[in-house]
């Protein structure tokens, strides 16, 4: 929960989210979360922890996932911002294929974890195109999940690393 001190002044703060160019305000000491949340209303970013320990927040910040929870709003000036709802889907899709692959081999139960393992997921396979199972576990290591045994996330991030290395 934040405790961003009220009678703080909003500054805007300049960045492009999800592809476009914006201009967010924030009180000053505002975390990253909550803005994106209340001022961006993107609702795929999840408070979990409030720790940076679970990553259910789990956003790009140019390229790397970063915990929105831990991360201060004013620090994405002129950053480039990813959030699961501005992922890029493929020819005859809504969504990445990751996504995609997530719904087939069920690697969802909940949900409240999967926005943050599919951004980790995107930012393995983008970094590291021909992940191992062992790395995968790796890259997703910052993501806990407490509904399923991590079996099923697995084989649908390899799943979109097939599709993603055609």
């Amino acid at each position: 929960m934040s405790t961003v001190d009220v009678r703080a002044p909003f500054l805007p703060i300049q960045f492009n989210l999800n592809g476009k160019s914006v201009e967010l305000n924030a009180r000053a000491g505002s975390r990253l979360l909550d803005v994106l949340r209340e001022e961006g209303h993107l609702f795929g970013v999840k408070e979990g922890c409030g720790e940076g320990e679970c990553g259910a927040c789990t956003v790009m910040i140019d390229g790397q996932v970063a915990c929105s929870c831990i991360t201060l709003a004013q620090t994405v000036e002129g950053c480039d911002v990813t959030t699961v709802e501005g992922l890029p889907g493929r020819v005859g899709r809504d969504v990445h294929p990751v996504q995609h692959h997530f719904i087939q081999e069920m690697g969802t139960q909940c949900g409240f974890c999967t926005p943050g393992m599919v951004l980790s997921a995107v930012a393995l396979l983008e970094d590291n195109p021909a992940a191992t199972r062992e790395e995968i576990l790796d890259g997703i290591s910052g993501n806990l999940c407490r509904c399923t045994g991590y079996v099923k996330i697995v084989d649908a991030i390899e799943r979109a690393q097939a599709e993603l290395t055609r």
